[in-house]
């Protein structure tokens, strides 16, 4: 009985260790860019789109700020519902392998 609490001691500081983790991910940036940098593109670790610049040379005026906020919102959308399809796929998947252990959530290894 020593071992599982042993075991279940560790298996709770990883949870705490992996939110310490999931939480510096989201001040995390990385950039890209395509068409020798007409269009920038910055996301966070969370892979969260946060910026997006079209250079004015491929658009009216008017339009690019607005295009910009669509395009972020939209791929933001994309994102979530992709993380919502990636959770089920991995709870269809790993059901019944893990022992359902009051207070383990392992949601945040996943990303």
């Amino acid at each position: 009985m020593l071992d599982m609490m042993k075991m279940m001691g560790k298996v709770k500081e990883m949870q705490e260790r992996m939110k310490v983790a999931q939480e510096n991910l989201a001040g995390l940036r990385a950039t890209g860019e395509s068409g020798a940098g007409l269009v920038k593109a910055m996301v966070s670790g969370k892979k969260t789109l946060v910026s997006l610049e079209i250079d004015p040379s491929l658009l009216r005026k008017e339009d690019q700020t607005i295009l910009q906020d669509l395009i972020i919102a939209a791929v933001n959308r994309a994102n979530e519902q992709a993380e919502l399809m990636a959770r089920e796929e991995m709870k269809k998947t790993t059901d019944g392998i893990l022992p359902n252990i009051p207070g383990l959530d392992l949601n945040g290894l996943m990303g």
